[in-house]
């Protein structure tokens, strides 16, 4: 088969969870016979190619890729659904020809791929890898930072999601930026009906941004629906979650691969300190200042923590972090290469994972399991749902700093108890089964 694989952006500029994914199942597929392409995306906003279309190679992959910078999106709606997006599209395809699509992230592409696959009689298949279908923000986090679960009626609480994520750009309305905070956020949405109406206001640029908002979830289950042929879900949490916002596609459970050295870890001696790890990006959703400041609450010298990512992802949150950490046992270690992923891991006596958010089967949690790391997450379905608590790992409340401590803090005077959790630890699936699992869905 000829297969096409859609992804919002991908290596060498990106490579996190979404991009990994589609990278694996492409390799895969292409290791059992078939002829794959990716096609990619450039943000509008980043680095320009300085055309509309272009064309390279990854690990033996062909990528067709998408400069947004020559077709931008200029209003919310089109974030979601850009008709303007329908010529490149229809043009890649033809160029490509595929017997088959296969979705793994529609943003820069647009839910205007769907009608053009219908138009053109593509099979259309799709990997849900976070909430875009039906949640503004993709995260199902509420504007006052509690969890969410989809769209209301009013879609009231959407609009208040918009407004606190953009009331500090400097490019927003005058208006909106007088929005401080998740209360003012949720007050402005409930009168925003109330406003849109008012006079001189009807028809204007208030009006067309609640307007693209409220319609955003009838607009995406439509085409879901209409376009896809069925999906693969890698958690239970997130089938159960589109299928209660009006999804119907047919979902298939299957759980991500890992691809990594699934060695024992080394014996540690009596005067091992415990060594414990973040890795990922570093920002306020993945919860990394509660980790740091929960280990910096233990006594010193009793573990270390290291954390992996990219420090100029966020310099603000950043320096704020550096901050929290000084004079304390915390090693900010940059990024690393793929093939150190499972050194890495083996030196890890227990990676925690502080999310805020929805996690969707994160990567970085199936390999730490596969390589037999113990983990401490926060108690988000997602997650969970591959924990055996006191067995391969622990949880705590979301957003806890004192719970996070309290059972760091366990962990620590008793270190035979996370040496103990990695020899229970493991995760055998791996990308070959997923790819496999995936191609029978078609």
């Amino acid at each position: 088969m000829r297969i096409a694989f859609f992804v919002h952006c991908f290596f060498p500029r990106h490579f996190y969870g979404t991009e990994r994914y589609t990278l694996k199942l492409a390799r895969h597929y292409q290791s059992l016979g078939h002829e794959v392409t990716v096609v990619s995306a450039i943000f509008q906003g980043t680095p320009s190619v300085g055309e509309l279309i272009s064309k390279y190679e990854y690990q033996g992959i062909p990528v067709v890729c998408i400069d947004k910078n020559s077709l931008p999106h200029g209003r919310v709606k089109e974030t979601y659904y850009q008709p303007e997006m329908r010529g490149v599209l229809e043009t890649v395809l033809r160029n490509i020809n595929p017997d088959l699509v296969h979705v793994t992230h529609l943003v820069n592409h647009t839910s205007a791929l769907l009608e053009i696959t219908q138009q053109l009689a593509i099979p259309t298949h799709a990997t849900f890898t976070d909430f875009f279908g039906f949640c503004l923000n993709n995260k199902l986090e509420a504007a006052d930072g509690s969890l969410c679960a989809g769209p209301s009626v009013s879609r009231t609480n959407c609009v208040a999601c918009h407004l606190k994520e953009v009331a500090h750009s400097p490019h927003s309305s005058q208006w909106i930026r007088r929005v401080k905070g998740a209360s003012s956020a949720k007050f402005v949405a409930g009168s925003v009906n109330l406003l849109r109406n008012l006079p001189g206001l009807r028809g204007g640029p208030i009006d067309g941004l609640i307007e693209d908002i409220v319609r955003r979830p009838d607009t995406l289950s439509t085409l879901y629906n209409a376009g896809y042929k069925s999906a693969v879900a890698p958690t239970k949490f997130l089938r159960r979650a589109y299928e209660s916002n009006g999804i119907k596609v047919p979902l298939h459970d299957i759980h991500f691969g890992i691809d990594i050295d699934r060695a024992e870890k080394s014996t540690r001696s009596s005067t091992h300190i415990p060594v414990i790890g973040f890795i990922g990006q570093i920002a306020p959703h993945k919860g990394t200042d509660l980790l740091v400041e929960a280990f910096c609450r233990l006594p010193k010298k009793s573990a270390e923590l290291r954390i992996y990512g990219p420090e100029d992802q966020d310099p603000t949150y950043m320096s704020r972090l550096k901050n929290l950490a000084a004079q304390h046992n915390v090693r900010f270690m940059g990024t690393f290469e793929k093939e150190t992923t499972a050194t890495i891991f083996g030196e890890l006596d227990l990676l925690v994972i502080p999310s805020i958010w929805y996690e969707n089967s994160p990567l970085v949690l199936l390999s730490a399991l596969a390589t037999h790391t113990p983990v401490l997450v926060s108690d988000v379905a997602g997650m969970t749902e591959f924990l055996e608590e006191g067995r391969n790992g622990y949880s705590f409340q979301r957003g806890s700093v004192d719970h996070l401590e309290k059972i760091l803090a366990e962990l620590v005077r008793n270190p035979e108890k996370l040496y103990f959790l990695a020899e229970n630890t493991n995760y055998e699936r791996t990308p070959r089964m997923m790819a496999e699992d995936t191609l029978l869905i078609y």
